[in-house]
């Protein structure tokens, strides 16, 4: 697999999850937009750090990225499932006032 490849790929995944943040008002819909969005990024990074110098320093580091990516998440779908439970809805729009 060339650079190319997997630098068309991360945009791909990049332009997705932006289009699915930008389109939907679901609040776990926008939160999976956003995910595809630093899987992309965290895929360009990857591939270049492959390319550049192929070390598995690089390959830990991203590993450790993606752990805390993980542990956001999960905290951000408590809040979703938090705010469904609090006004039985999971629009966006009603996740502008968080404090009652």
């Amino acid at each position: 697999m060339t650079l190319d490849a997997v630098l068309v790929a991360s945009a791909a995944l990049f332009c997705v999850g932006l289009y699915g943040a930008l389109s939907q008002q679901v609040v776990v819909m926008v939160m999976m937009g956003l995910e595809l969005m630093l899987n992309g990024v965290i895929l360009a990074v990857a591939g270049l750090w492959w390319f550049l110098a192929p070390a598995p320093d690089g390959q830990v580091l991203l590993l450790v990225v993606i752990a805390a990516m993980t542990v956001e998440m999960a905290m951000g779908f408590a809040v979703a499932t938090l705010l469904h439970r609090s006004r039985e809805s999971d629009m966006t729009d009603t996740a502008t006032d968080l404090s009652g």
